[in-house]
C-alpha cells in the first residue's frame, strides 16, 4: 500500500508516534458517505483529488477508492485504493521503484521478496505493498496529507502475519543504525574488504535479497556474504541488477517472462516464484536451456550452488550484447594464464575467454582479483556475485551501480 504524508506537519501532534501504523490499510474503512467498499473494478473512478505525485500502474485496474481519516474533506487526499494486474509482482515493484526514483524520491526502504517499498519527497513519505494472487498480482495504495491529523489506524486492521495483511511491515521509533541508513542489511562489513563497496552499492540499489528472513539485534536483514549462491538467486539478481541499472535504456532490458509458454526447464514450472527471471533469462538466449537447443540442460537445478564458470557464462552475454568469439584451452591459457583452463566447461570457455578482452572492468579480475587458478567448478559466494553485478559493459560501454546511484552517468 502507498501512504503520503507530510512528516514535517505532524512531528508534534499527539498521533505522531502512530504514523507507522497507517502504512497498514483497513480493508473495512469505508468512504466519506460511509458506503460499503466496492468489490470489483466496474464502475470504480479514480478521485480527482489522488496526488498527481503518486505513480500509477499503466496495467492495473482500480478495484476500490475511499476516503480515509477521522474528518475527510473534499480538498484532503487521504485516500485508500486497492488495484489489480495481470503482471506479476515483480514488474509491478520495479516500475513503482524505478518510477519513484525517476522523480526525486528517496528509497528509504524495500524489500523486493515482499513486495514493500518506503520512500520520501520533500516532506513526503511514501510506503508501497504488492502481493501476487492467482491471476497476477493485488496491490494497494493509501494516501494521507497534511489537511488534517495523522490517525492511527483501527485495532481491526490487519496485521504482519494475518492473511489479509497486504504491507509494508510497520517501521519501528528506533533511530536506524549507520548500516540502515543506507542499505536494508546489518552486516556487509563482513564481506571480504575488496569486494565490500561493490556488495554496499548493489545493496544501495535494491537489487540484493537476504539469505534468510531471519533478523539481526537492529532489526535488520542479515545478507551473509560469505555464503553460497544458488543458481536461482543468482538469476534473479542478474535479472533485476541488469533492468534496474539500465531502467532509462529499455532496449538492453531482460523481459521477465509470464506464464503461459512451455517452460525451459523441467524443474521450474510457472508456479516458481522465480520463474519470470529464469525463463526470461532461458527466452533471450542469455543461458543454456532446451530453446537454445541445449538439450543437456533439462534441468535448470535451482536450488544448487552457483558454480565461478556458470557465473561468467550467465553475465558476459549480457555485457557483450554480441555472439561470444571462438576460444580454445590454448587461448585462455595465454590470456588468463589459468593452469586449470583444461577443466573450464567448453561452453564456459568461450565466455571466459571474452571476459578478458574487457580490461579492468573484467568480472573475473572484480570478483576474484589475480589469479592463475579459475577453480571453475568452486561455489561463488554471494558478495562475489554481488561485485560481478556490480558493472554491466564491455570494453569502455557501460554503467556501474554507482552510475545508476548517481542518475545513470555512464562510467
Amino acid at each position: 500500500m502507498l501512504c503520503v504524508l507530510p512528516m514535517s506537519s505532524c512531528s508534534n501532534l499527539p498521533s505522531a508516534s502512530s504514523l507507522r501504523d497507517s502504512f497498514a490499510a483497513d480493508p473495512r474503512l469505508t468512504g466519506t458517505s460511509g458506503t460499503p467498499s466496492p468489490q470489483s473494478g466496474s464502475g470504480v473512478q479514480l478521485p480527482s483529488k489522488f496526488p498527481a505525485e503518486v505513480p500509477k500502474y499503466p496495467n492495473a485496474t482500480l478495484l476500490d477508492a475511499q476516503s480515509t481519516g477521522e474528518f475527510p474533506t473534499e480538498q484532503s487526499a487521504d485516500l485508500a485504493t486497492r488495484w489489480t494486474s495481470s503482471d506479476p509482482r515483480d514488474r509491478v515493484f520495479s516500475f513503482y521503484r524505478d518510477e519513484l526514483q525517476k522523480n526525486g524520491w528517496k528509497l528509504d526502504q524495500q524489500n523486493p521478496d515482499q513486495g514493500q517499498l518506503v520512500a520520501s519527497r520533500e516532506g513526503l513519505k511514501v510506503a508501497i505493498g504488492i502481493q501476487p494472487n492467482q491471476n497476477g498480482t493485488t496491490f494497494s495504495i493509501e494516501t494521507k496529507s497534511s489537511n488534517g491529523e495523522a490517525t492511527q489506524t483501527p485495532n481491526t486492521a490487519p496485521k504482519p502475519g494475518d492473511p489479509n495483511f497486504v504491507g509494508p511491515v510497520p517501521q519501528t521509533n528506533a533511530a536506524p543504525s549507520p548500516a540502515a541508513s543506507n542499505t536494508p542489511f546489518s552486516d556487509l562489513d563482513k564481506a571480504p574488504q575488496e569486494l565490500r563497496s561493490y556488495v554496499k552499492g548493489l545493496a544501495q540499489l535494491g537489487i540484493l535479497t537476504p539469505q534468510t528472513q531471519a533478523k539481526s539485534n537492529n532489526n535488520q536483514s542479515l545478507f551473509e556474504p560469505n555464503k553460497n549462491i544458488t543458481r536461482r538467486v543468482y538469476a534473479r539478481w542478474l535479472v533485476a541488477a541488469n533492468n534496474r541499472i539500465y531502467s532509462d535504456r529499455p532496449a538492453r532490458q531482460i523481459r521477465l517472462a509470464v506464464e503461459g509458454g512451455q517452460p525451459a526447464f523441467r524443474d521450474v514450472n510457472a508456479k516458481d516464484p522465480d520463474f519470470p527471471s529464469i525463463q526470461g533469462l532461458a527466452e533471450a538466449g542469455l543461458i543454456p536451456s532446451s530453446l537454445s537447443g541445449d538439450g543437456s540442460a533439462a534441468l535448470f537445478r535451482p536450488d544448487a550452488p552457483l558454480s565461478r564458470e556458470d557465473l561468467i557464462l550467465w553475465k558476459i552475454p549480457v555485457d557483450t550484447r554480441q555472439a561470444l568469439p571462438n576460444a580454445t584451452i590454448e587461448s585462455v591459457k595465454q590470456t588468463w594464464g589459468f593452469q586449470d583452463a583444461g577443466r573450464i566447461d567448453p561452453k564456459a570457455l568461450r565466455a571466459v575467454y571474452a571476459d578478458f578482452q574487457n580490461g579492468d572492468q573484467a568480472n573475473i579480475r572484480r570478483a576474484f582479483g589475480y589469479t592463475t587458478l579459475f577453480q571453475p567448478k568452486r561455489p561463488v559466494t554471494r558478495a562475489e556475485a554481488a561485485a560481478v553485478l556490480w558493472y554491466f559493459g564491455f570494453q569502455g560501454d557501460g554503467i556501474s551501480a554507482q552510475d545508476a546511484l548517481k542518475g545513470g552517468t555512464k562510467s
